[in-house]
């Protein structure tokens, strides 16, 4: 006890000009060694869409530097993404609105865009995750992430489909299962499912505490959901003014299973994060989002903020935060400078 007051009464007198912080501060050498946090390319997570097609690399109007790729390109783009060093790329399908049902079908059929997709990948480099979201508003003629039925999202009838989804996905080659859909009790009925068809080893990713957030729209652009979706998701995606819950959302989907968990969006959501990562220890991710890249696009197009260095600094905050990993639109770009740094 003696130490520790002295230690205290220390800090607590320590006074200008024997205390200086900025001697830690002066030179990048010893910016660097005092660092208490440090963005390396393995937290690094790559979100990109996929379209049908051939020879297709289509610009996301919402989303500069964001492109839809086909199949046949996106092997190349992942491969470029793992020659960096960047772990896990997550893939998204911009569905023919000629193959959305109301009940979301075509997400279980087993040579639909992305498990194309997935093969594709993995036929080229099988030394990268792959990620697939479990969700219906890319096949949902509704544009929602579970079946609609006079107006009602309806729960239970919806965790069969998201069940066959994972299952479909896992058998042609992805990695981790990430239900993104805020179902109650689907994360127990996704890994009973996988484990049922011998999918032991798949990785439940949970979006454990997503948000109903106005930070998605750029996205829902980039999968063709934007303009089927009718009314909001506010009855199954979260309440921005709730945190506690969100705590309560995770425990339930650790019991139910999840292996990794995840909170989305990121930036307004740095709490959550943090209180995710110290009360759990899990393995926890964030998702920079479409609204958020778009905005750091936007201002850094118009001259008003330096694009390398914000995305640095935004990433680095949720490294601060607790997160173990990050979902980006910026992976490419992150990983090259940090590349580059290292280089230095």
């Amino acid at each position: 006890m003696t130490g520790n007051s002295n230690i205290a009464g220390i800090r607590a007198s320590g006074r200008f000009p024997a205390v200086r912080m900025r001697r830690n501060r002066q030179e990048d050498w010893v910016r660097r060694m005092v660092a208490e946090n440090r963005l390396g390319v393995n937290d690094l997570i790559w979100p990109l869409f996929v379209v049908d097609g051939t020879g297709i690399r289509q610009p996301v109007e919402s989303m500069p530097g964001v492109v839809r790729y086909s199949v046949d390109q996106v092997a190349d783009a992942v491969c470029e993404a793992r020659d960096l060093g960047i772990p896990a790329v997550a893939l998204f399908p911009y569905t023919d609105p000629a193959l959305k049902s109301p009940d979301g079908r075509e997400g279980c059929n087993p040579d639909n865009l992305v498990c194309r997709a997935v093969r594709a990948v993995k036929s080229a480099c099988r030394d990268i995750g792959v990620i697939c979201d479990v969700a219906l508003d890319p096949y949902n003629s509704d544009g929602h992430d579970g079946i609609v039925q006079d107006g009602r999202i309806l729960n239970d009838e919806t965790l069969e489909i998201l069940c066959q989804q994972a299952v479909t996905q896992a058998a042609a080659g992805c990695d981790i299962q990430a239900p993104s859909d805020m179902m109650d009790g689907r994360i127990g009925a996704i890994r009973q499912a996988l484990d049922s068809a011998g999918c032991q080893d798949s990785i439940i990713m949970s979006y454990a505490a997503k948000y109903a957030s106005g930070f998605y729209a750029p996205f829902r652009d980039a999968v063709g959901s934007g303009g089927t979706l009718s009314g909001d998701k506010k009855t199954y995606q979260m309440d921005p003014a709730n945190g506690d819950e969100a705590l309560h959302e995770v425990a339930i989907d650790i019991a139910e299973g999840a292996d990794m968990v995840m909170v989305k969006p990121g930036l307004p959501y740095l709490d959550i994060v943090h209180r995710v990562k110290s009360t759990f220890g899990i393995p926890t991710f964030a998702y920079h989002v479409s609204g958020e890249y778009a905005m750091l696009q936007a201002s850094a197009q118009n001259g008003w903020l330096d694009y390398d260095s914000t995305m640095m600094e935004i990433l680095t905050s949720f490294k601060r935060a607790g997160a173990d990993g990050i979902l980006t639109y910026c992976a490419l770009d992150a990983a090259r400078a940090l590349e580059g740094r290292s280089a230095g």
